[in-house]
């Protein structure tokens, strides 16, 4: 029988590719994103795990919390009502989401649940007060997944990638050059979206299931310096 998976954040990016690279892996997936359920209240995560349940007859053996954006301002104009957004949707949706969806990861036998995390859950840049918080925070959150998930056969981790080619991406190089942009890393280019949605296939596979409470880093040598 196929693997199901729920997917957020999957109409563009990341999300996407990791919805097509696991359809090419047999799983069936089933991919929201924003306007599919509003991911920053309590009641649109619980519908959309309670839609895939839904679909999946029961069933649910993966979740991928991969819905995100950004918002790039100094800390003395950084407005509050973006500091909460980003919080409710890079920090507390993946709570939602795995409370939600714990019992169906359990019943599985073998859950994952997978936070598209970033480089900034490692590291920090300037301007980036909302986003980076909400990352560190959600890298802590998956490491207590996985000592609770241990108990029940749940495997918890997080991708770590630096600088992807997305829109969210895009929209930065409107106000900064690339080269700019890259250089905290070691290798100066960008991530495509197929590298990440890779990393993620592995991590929810077979060969995957000993990384748990741990990140996946794919920063090319930033976190080495």
């Amino acid at each position: 029988m196929s693997r199901c998976a729920l997917v957020t954040g999957a109409a563009r990016g990341i999300g996407a590719a990791i919805v097509e690279r696991l359809a090419a892996d047999g799983w069936q997936v089933h991919a929201v994103d924003l306007e599919d359920g509003d991911l920053t209240t309590r009641e649109g995560n619980r519908a959309v795990v309670h839609a895939a349940l839904e679909r999946f007859d029961g069933r649910l053996d993966a979740v991928v919390a991969n819905a995100g954006f950004q918002h790039v301002a100094p800390l003395r104009e950084f407005p509050e009502d973006e500091w909460d957004r980003l919080q409710a949707l890079l920090l507390t949706s993946p709570f939602l989401l795995a409370k939600y969806a714990w019992d169906a990861l359990a019943a599985s036998g073998d859950g994952r649940f997978l936070v598209v995390a970033s480089a900034h859950a490692l590291v920090a840049s300037p301007f980036k007060a909302g986003y980076v918080a909400a990352k560190h925070g959600v890298l802590g959150l998956v490491k207590v997944l996985a000592l609770e998930g241990a108990e029940v056969g749940i495997s918890a981790s997080a991708l770590c990638p630096a600088y992807v080619r997305t829109e969210l991406v895009e929209k930065q190089l409107a106000d900064r050059s690339l080269d700019d942009l890259l250089a905290p890393q070691a290798v100066k280019r960008l991530l495509e979206p197929s590298e990440v949605a890779a990393a993620a296939a592995w991590l929810l596979g077979p060969d995957g299931r000993s990384v748990t409470g741990a990140p996946l880093v794919l920063d090319l040598g930033w976190t080495a310096r």
